[in-house]
């Protein structure tokens, strides 16, 4: 199942993940974004612009997940560790920011 959301002036998609839909949800993904995991118990995706590969904030994320990771990420993709609340403000301030 994959679901979206909506922050003002950008779409972010999200499924749970599973096998069979991580799997499917790869051909999901557009030019220019890549898939993220994000949660501490249940992990879910996101699929964001790479653009936000430059932020400080977000680059803060990638590099707590290298700490927690190294490259061993048990998703079999990049896993963010913080819970999806946090992510979400973060990617708010992103595109909102004050």
């Amino acid at each position: 199942m994959i679901m979206g959301i909506r922050l003002p002036g950008k779409m972010l998609r999200r499924s749970l993940s599973g096998h069979k839909e991580v799997n499917s949800a790869a051909l999901d993904i557009r030019k220019g974004h890549f898939p993220v995991y994000v949660g501490e118990n249940q992990k879910k995706r996101f699929v964001v612009p790479l653009s936000y590969l430059s932020r400080p904030s977000f680059q803060d994320l990638l590099s707590q997940a290298e700490e927690e990771f190294s490259f061993n990420h048990p998703m079999g993709g990049l896993t963010i560790p913080c819970n999806e609340k946090f992510f979400l403000n973060l990617i708010d301030g992103m595109i909102n920011p004050e």
